[in-house]
């Protein structure tokens, strides 16, 4: 398997979150279910390539790009 960040999967790609920064990410972003073991998919990435849009835990969310950098995670 290969392990990088949430911000360089490709649109449509998938992966399981391996690890997230808890002291640095906002407490909403967890609480939406953004947690280690979750899959999670990026869906589409805006023009200027910020924010990022991803589905995990069953929701859509929209996530910076530099917080996206943070989250690492395990392809699939």
């Amino acid at each position: 398997m290969n392990t990088c960040t949430l911000a360089n999967l490709l649109v449509g790609e998938k992966g399981t979150i391996k690890d997230i920064p808890f002291d640095s990410v906002p407490l909403k972003l967890l609480e939406m279910g953004c947690l280690p073991g979750k899959e999670v998919e990026l869906l589409q990435v805006a023009p200027l390539q910020d924010p990022l849009y991803i589905r995990v835990n069953g929701s859509h969310l929209a996530i910076r790009k530099e917080m996206a950098e943070l989250i690492e995670i395990t392809k699939s």
